[in-house]
């Protein structure tokens, strides 16, 4: 297809000036290797020599601004041309068109860029590998939402593509755009460096806003889920309109300032072109909004028309962030000289000769009413605007071309380079431009890091004061910051208090920013690294006061043999055991009077013995418990108190066969007296022993690390693991101790006769007292407690069986021994059976 030219529609004129008029011829050079350009020239400009007021109209700065970088670019190029050690022997050519911003517009000559050399028709090709279009790269555009359009469309060609001034973060995916490249940062790195601003100064309660166009709502977009970690939380977010003519726009602006106050932010992040900040800015002020923080871009931040607003000081502070950009050496004599040489009339009749030789197909843009531009109407922008990135862009590509051509020091070979060669070249290695090395990173993009600018007025007069400097990490100079506040500080944005140390915060409402800080319990911990809106448990081992920062390991807690109860109640075994052994040798001392022998004899030493051993068996509980402790002190309070208890079954049995059943008496009263006796304590002993074992088996205690009972500390406690394994070992000797309540407790004796059953009779009920205790007792507590429960248990049940069954013997056997006679302590198996009425 064919493809009109689109020609710039500024030249040079003579009379010192640069008439936008006259011929785009001086923007357009013949060379072997020709590079696209696209600049912003901007609307149709009005009389900019006639202005009356000081400050450039929006046009003009925008007509500068695309002037200087299109100047920027010839004097690139112009100074390679002359270098004998980048492209020796090569010369570089350029074309050069207006974007005006607007997409249509951009679209024009990047098709013309595309065409085949020598024509004016794009190839509809299956292979493009040969394909050789009219230029070998491009540079430009300045603006992301044409670089979104553009960069497709050189992409399917592989066509480098080297912008100046897009940053979007969207241009970044190198799969969608292979071939371009930018020599600015991307609005990743400036987003990272907000976030770090607002985070140094405390500011998590703001409001964000950006103009309707793609620039805007992609970088809102970007730094909304940049905060997303950062504990930044957005009152409101919305958009300025771009068309500021349509009837909504103005309304749209009142509201979003009405909203922005009713939230109380003191920060506002506004990421605009200058014409909505204009807008935006001009609204707050006659509104009334109040003094903010205004966090900026360089896209409306050095602009002289948001600066140039009525009462613009009155809108607060004003910080942002600029691309960090150095001079280019030489350029401003270069301008200088050019302007100078528009005087000689050799240049202006070679502007005329080339007019005449202009080809009539090339698409022409003229402004409808252009005027001359002189030295001193650009030189003020002149020394604002950075022309450095145009600079490395058009560098980066001679460097490539050099590289892929080849190149050595004297000379470069004539060979034809496709433009897709040029990619890998641009991709892996660094280059050097005036002394300073650059390289395109992963994404295609040069992070030259950026620089914290702070609006300073001084009599009324705005300055541009670099307050902090960021590249991977931000400095700020903070007492260069002169804050709107009273005291010249930096005001609070905050929508909450700030917690104390191991407080957390609650929600209020659905503002994840607005909180209520409620202190952690017992147990819970919270981390100055932990952003979540709750404390965090402890470790089951480790344990945390109310309100803590940390959580700390538990301490072991048992019955400890040092502690004034255990010591207490060890005494107190001792003493149980100590009277046990007194009454056995008092007994044994007596062995073969009536009292002892009426008692049991030798079966009462053994129930001595055993109680001896049962009160000692307290020190089972007292001290660390363990898996094999837990075992055996359930275990040997069975065994001995079964001990004791044998021994009461024989003469329980002798004393109910005599009163209840004198019949059977006779023949039946040997099998539980005398030698037999002893066969019953063995069988009862011996059947302890069994259900002993079935108690392993089935399910005996166990250590229980208990870490719920205790706030901080780990309660060490032996754990029932069977409850029927409980009932099987001890069931038995309550059943010994019903049986022998039952055979003893209706027996009745003379007057002139010691009663023997009285003192199992007591025995056993104080026994069955004490285990009604304990059982309810024992199987609630979950405390140290539980083992000073058992030693009472087992101590009680000693000291009831000595006080109701040894004691009133004792007494006798010291106190009235005159009643140690057969005839009062008569054997119930030695008296006549009474006849059965």
């Amino acid at each position: 297809m064919k493809l009109p030219e689109l020609w710039l529609c500024l030249s040079f004129g003579c009379a010192a000036s640069l008439s936008t008029s006259c011929l785009s011829a001086q923007f357009r050079r013949p060379g072997d290797f020709i590079l696209g350009g696209l600049f912003p020239f901007g609307e149709d400009t009005v009389n900019l020599t006639a202005r009356s007021a000081p400050t450039l109209l929006l046009c003009e700065r925008l007509f500068m601004d695309g002037l200087i970088w299109a100047l920027g670019m010839r004097f690139t190029i112009d100074q390679i041309n002359n270098s004998s050690s980048l492209l020796p022997g090569i010369t570089l050519g350029y074309d050069m068109y207006d974007t005006c911003f607007e997409p249509l517009v951009a679209l024009q000559p990047s098709l013309l860029f595309l065409t085949r050399n020598g024509t004016s028709g794009i190839g509809v090709l299956c292979n493009y590998t040969e394909y050789q279009p009219r230029v070998t790269a491009v540079i430009g555009p300045h603006k992301s939402d044409l670089c979104l359009i553009t960069a497709k469309l050189f992409s399917s060609f592989l066509i480098p593509q080297v912008s100046y001034g897009a940053s979007s973060e969207t241009l970044s995916n190198t799969e969608l755009y292979p071939s371009f490249y930018r020599t600015v940062p991307s609005d990743k790195n400036l987003m990272e460096a907000m976030v770090l601003l607002l985070n140094q100064f405390g500011w998590n309660w703001i409001a964000t806003l950006g103009s309707d166009d793609e620039y805007s709502r992609g970088a809102q977009a970007l730094f909304l889920s940049t905060i997303g970690n950062d504990n930044i939380c957005i009152a409101f977010e919305g958009l300025i309109p771009t068309d500021l003519a349509e009837p909504s726009a103005k309304k749209q602006l009142e509201n979003t300032i009405k909203t922005i106050n009713s939230t109380k932010v003191n920060v506002i992040v506004l990421f605009a072109t200058s014409k909505p900040a204009q807008a935006l800015l001009e609204h707050s002020i006659r509104m009334g909004l109040g003094k903010k923080v205004w966090i900026g871009t360089e896209a409306w931040m050095l602009s002289d028309i948001a600066a140039s607003i009525p009462n613009i000081q009155s809108i607060g502070t004003v910080l942002g962030f600029v691309m960090r950009t150095g001079t280019v050496p030489g350029f401003q004599e270069y301008v200088a000289e050019l302007f100078g040489s528009v005087e000689q009339e050799e240049f202006c009749r070679q502007s005329r000769e080339l007019s005449r030789l202009m080809n009539a197909e090339v698409l022409d843009t003229h402004c409808q009413q252009c005027d001359h531009v002189t030295l001193r109407d650009i030189w003020p922008v002149l020394r604002v605007t950075t022309v450095q990135p145009v600079h490395v862009a058009v560098y980066s590509v001679a460097h490539a071309l050099h590289r892929a051509l080849g190149c050595t020091s004297k000379g470069c070979p004539k060979t034809p380079i496709k433009s897709w060669q040029l990619l890998h070249f641009m991709n892996t290695l660094p280059f050097d431009v005036s002394g300073q090395s650059f390289r395109f990173d992963q994404s295609h993009g040069t992070n030259t890091g950026y620089k914290l600018i702070f609006w300073a007025w001084r009599d009324g007069t705005l300055t541009y004061l670099p307050v902090g400097d960021y590249d991977q990490s931000l400095y700020i100079r903070k007492s260069q910051i002169q804050f709107h506040t009273a005291d010249q500080k930096e005001p609070a944005s905050e929508c909450f208090r700030r917690c104390q140390p191991g407080q957390f915060r609650r929600i209020k409402g659905f503002n994840l920013c607005c909180y209520d800080c409620t202190d952690c319990s017992e147990n819970t911990f919270w981390s100055s690294a932990d952003t979540s809106t709750s404390c965090s448990p402890c470790p089951q081992h480790q344990w945390a006061p109310a309100r803590s920062m940390q959580c700390y390991d538990r301490t072991e807690r048992f019955l400890f043999w040092d502690e004034p109860l255990a010591t207490a109640l060890v005494t107190l075994t001792a003493l149980t055991a100590a009277l046990s052994c007194v009454t056995a040798l008092l007994f044994l001392k007596h062995l073969r009077t009536p009292l002892v022998r009426v008692s049991g004899g030798g079966r009462s030493l053994f129930a001595l013995l055993s109680l001896v051993l049962l009160s000692l068996s307290c020190c089972l509980y007292v001290g660390k418990p363990s898996d094999g402790l837990c075992t055996v002190q359930q275990l040997s309070f069975a065994l001995c108190l079964n001990g004791c208890f044998s021994t009461f079954v024989p003469k329980a049995l002798e004393i109910t066969l005599v009163t209840e059943f004198p019949r059977c008496a006779p023949r039946l009263l040997r099998w539980v007296t005398h030698g037999r006796a002893w066969l019953l304590v063995a069988a009862s002993f011996l059947t302890q022993g069994l259900l002993g074992f079935c108690h392993l088996y089935v399910g005996s205690d166990y250590l229980v690390a208990d870490y719920e009972s205790l706030p901080s500390e780990v309660l060490l406690v032996c754990g029932t693991q069977s409850w029927l394994s409980f009932a099987l070992l001890h069931g038995y000797n309550s059943c010994l101790a019903f049986a022998c309540f039952l055979c003893t407790f209706m027996v009745q004796t003379p007057g002139r006769r010691y009663n023997v059953a009285r003192g199992i009779t007591f025995a056993t009920l104080l026994y069955f007292v004490v285990w009604i205790f304990f059982i309810v007792i024992f199987a609630t507590l979950r405390t140290v407690f539980r083992a000073v429960t058992q030693i009472c248990t087992i101590l009680a049940t000693t000291l009831g069986i000595l006080a109701s069954y040894f004691m009133p013997k004792c007494y006798m056997l010291v106190f009235k021994p005159d009643l140690n006679t057969e005839e009062y302590f008569q054997n119930p198996a030695e008296e006549e059976p009474e006849e059965d009425s």
